[in-house]
């Protein structure tokens, strides 16, 4: 595997998803840059199984699956919602608490019944966090990893309709809006021009572009 950073030149960019809020959100933050964004599922591709015990790992298989098959440089995500009462759960399993039919309402209600058994109601007993890993892999091999977070805590019941899994139960430190509240623009911030973005994935992102995107 090759070290250091590699420009990534605009082009055809593969976003390695079958998730169509996650393709979204990825799209949106790379598309000014002037690439050519397809995604996984556009191309056909299967989804690999996630079999990596961490988000780094996730991120990696994804990603160079989707750049050996489709001969493109390709760009995945793996992300997930840490729970610190719960022992970080559900963590790199967070897509799976919401079941084979993605059922993020039914994987919010899964958080809560577990932080009401672990006796976790107070503000300060129910922070969490949201981590976002980047995998940019090129069909030579090389590769490289980004990782943003964001720091919160769970609320009850769910609030806003905006965003994707599990933004409506997450509030970020220094805000009175969920995620699931915010608007894209408010939500990522740095897709805006901000210096400081507040999404885990615009922070991820911001590190991959100053890395990859950069003159």
């Amino acid at each position: 595997m090759s070290t250091g950073h590699r420009r990534l030149e605009p082009g055809k960019l593969v976003v390695a998803s079958h998730n169509k809020g996650k393709i979204r959100e990825i799209n949106a933050l790379v598309e000014p840059f002037g690439f050519e964004v397809v995604s996984a599922a556009d191309l056909g591709l299967p989804e690999p199984e996630e079999t990596g015990t961490t988000f780094e790992a996730n991120a990696e298989l994804k990603a160079v699956a989707s750049a050996e098959a489709s001969g493109y440089p390709a760009l995945a995500d793996d992300s997930g919602l840490v729970v610190d009462a719960l022992d970080g759960d559900p963590g790199i399993y967070s897509a799976r608490w919401a079941g084979e039919a993605k059922d993020f309402a039914m994987a919010m209600r899964n958080v809560e019944e577990a932080l009401a058994n672990a006796d976790a109601h107070t503000p300060e007993q129910r922070t969490a966090r949201f981590v976002a890993v980047l995998c940019l892999a090129w069909p030579d091999g090389h590769r490289e990893f980004f990782r943003g977070e964001v720091e919160g805590r769970m609320v009850w019941p769910p609030r806003g309709d905006h965003g994707f899994g599990y933004d409506p139960a997450f509030l970020p430190d220094g805000f009175e809006k969920t995620f699931g509240e915010m608007t894209a623009d408010e939500k990522h911030g740095w897709a805006q021009g901000e210096d400081n973005p507040l999404s885990h994935r615009a922070r991820a992102f911001k590190l991959f572009a100053d890395a990859c995107l950069s003159e």
